[in-house]
């Protein structure tokens, strides 16, 4: 972990294993990559267009739901947010999924609210592709498909959270045009649960039992990423 993050993540990570490994997981340090991934801005036109996959809007009465990795209430929660779900089939089957959120996006792994600054930013999480798909193009053609979709929508910028931990998936947004924005790192003991975070907006510390943090994203200084 030092080797690809450096001494300061490191660390964090070995806290981390040192206080779930003691406390049975109820007590954690989690530390997030904030970044931009740039909308419409030609990252994926390497990525060739195969008509046997299908990328298409999924609603909550979708037969392709029962599918899903995620049990049937985080899904039908995620949409009574307002979040949209992109879905990928290849030749009928159900391959991958990607989620989009408006406005604001509730962490459900911590007691966080990330913040979008306006209509022409939005939130991705939960970037799924089945296994048996995952050596192949899918990915990239379900990503190249919501980039175009969501380039007509207006959309310049799209935010998401990474672990701090996951180098792999840090260096896989990069080659996406991802752009870091900030870091926000939580320990969390039982209830209690204490948060620094440092973005655009400036730095900010808190802690408490059940308050819920809430971080603003503004994206980069650029006026457009295309």
């Amino acid at each position: 972990m030092i080797e690809q993050r450096g001494w300061a993540v490191g660390l964090l990570y070995a806290a981390h294993r040192v206080l779930s490994g003691a406390t049975g997981g109820h007590a954690r340090v989690v530390s997030y990559e904030l970044v931009a991934q740039p909308i419409g801005a030609g990252h994926l036109s390497s990525v060739r267009e195969d008509a046997n996959t299908v990328v298409r809007l999924i609603a909550p009465a979708d037969m392709l739901v029962g599918q899903f990795p995620r049990p049937a209430h985080i899904n039908q929660w995620r949409w009574a947010q307002g979040a949209r779900c992109y879905g990928a089939v290849v030749k009928g089957e159900f391959a991958g999924t990607i989620w989009i959120q408006s406005g604001c996006y509730q962490e459900d792994e911590v007691r966080c609210d990330f913040v979008m600054s306006d209509a022409q930013t939005v939130w991705d999480f939960d970037v799924y592709v089945e296994p048996r798909f995952r050596l192949g193009r899918t990915l990239g053609r379900l990503w190249k498909a919501v980039d175009a979709q969501l380039a007509d929508q207006g959309v310049r910028w799209t935010f998401s959270r990474i672990s701090s931990f996951n180098a792999e998936s840090l260096n896989a947004h990069a080659r996406l045009g991802a752009i870091r924005v900030g870091r926000a790192t939580f320990l969390a003991l039982g209830r209690w649960q204490a948060v620094w975070s440092r973005t655009s907006q400036g730095r900010h510390f808190s802690c408490s039992f059940s308050r819920r943090i809430r971080i603003h994203l503004t994206a980069p200084p650029s006026t457009s990423p295309h």
